[in-house]
């Protein structure tokens, strides 16, 4: 009389539940960026939604149903103080678009200097932008106000632009992403055939750069574009105002004319699609940078 052995599960049944048991656990990430996607988006969603309803449809009910008043809401808008809401557009457009490609050379020049050359006190120099990055830009507005003051600079286009000027996660990027993409050979090559230095910048250095610095320009454009307290300290006449700061005044006012919120959110809901666009765009460049230096590498 024969007995049955209790089965006993194999190598192979170990080797099959170790893939699932990694799958289980690589959807534990996926689901929290899934969460913290819908956390970011969902504030955008509801602005889109309701620039698209009439003051009536806005405060009655709060649906994620489209309603039937954005072209009222396009025109009132346009039409407010005759057209100073794209003033507003075209001051944010000048400080960011303006503000962002300085910014950007400037970090071209200093990241490439602090990665290239050796002179005393460029690690010291380096921990000192190290420790304007980690600093609020709050910390330095007033400063900043007191000595643009000092030099009669208040209320003027300069007084948003200079201060965005000098970048120093800009010029970390830079530095990081010059001494990496840069070999010091190359630099030495152009030097035995003749070359100076600022032809071997700009036609050797400054291509191998050109993906960093598109971040660089990105990220700026993305922070002056959506900065607030600066303009906010540095203006007073209203036709100078970016977007941001033109957006906050119609809140204000809103509270005692409540029909200014749809402008608002209209106002908002316009102002999202410079930077997608400009995204878009950069993302194209950004893609075919990298892929001709992969090519060429």
């Amino acid at each position: 009389m024969s007995s049955l052995a209790p089965h006993k599960a194999g190598p192979a049944a170990g080797a099959a539940r170790g893939p699932a048991r990694r799958r289980r656990i690589a959807l534990v990430p996926t689901l929290t960026l899934l969460l913290g996607a819908l956390y970011c988006l969902l504030p955008v969603a509801w602005v889109v939604v309701a620039s698209t309803k009439s003051g009536s449809e806005l405060f009655s009910t709060f649906t994620f149903w489209p309603g039937t008043g954005l072209a009222d809401n396009l025109s009132d808008l346009s039409a407010y103080r005759d057209g100073v809401y794209w003033r507003w557009m075209g001051n944010s457009a000048l400080y960011a678009g303006l503000g962002a490609l300085l910014s950007t050379c400037v970090s071209a020049f200093s990241g490439y200097a602090l990665a290239v050359y050796r002179f005393r006190g460029r690690e010291t120099l380096f921990n000192v932008l190290l420790a304007g990055v980690l600093m609020p830009p709050v910390i330095l507005a007033i400063p900043q106000y007191l000595l643009l003051a000092k030099a009669d600079l208040t209320d003027s286009y300069l007084a948003v632009l200079l201060p965005q000027i000098l970048s120093p996660y800009g010029v970390y990027l830079a530095r990081i992403y010059a001494a990496a993409a840069v070999p010091a050979d190359v630099v030495e090559a152009g030097r035995m055939d003749g070359a100076g230095e600022w032809r071997i910048f700009s036609r050797v250095a400054l291509p191998m750069m050109a993906p960093g610095l598109v971040t660089v320009f990105l990220f700026q454009f993305v922070a002056i574009w959506n900065n607030f307290l600066l303009p906010y300290i540095m203006l007073s006449d209203d036709e100078k105002f970016p977007i941001t700061l033109g957006l906050y005044t119609l809140l204000e006012q809103g509270a005692n004319t409540p029909a200014l919120y749809t402008l608002v959110i209209t106002g908002a809901f316009l102002a999202v699609f410079p930077l997608v666009a400009l995204f878009l765009v950069i993302q194209r460049f950004w893609s075919l940078d990298l892929l001709s230096g992969a090519v060429k590498s």
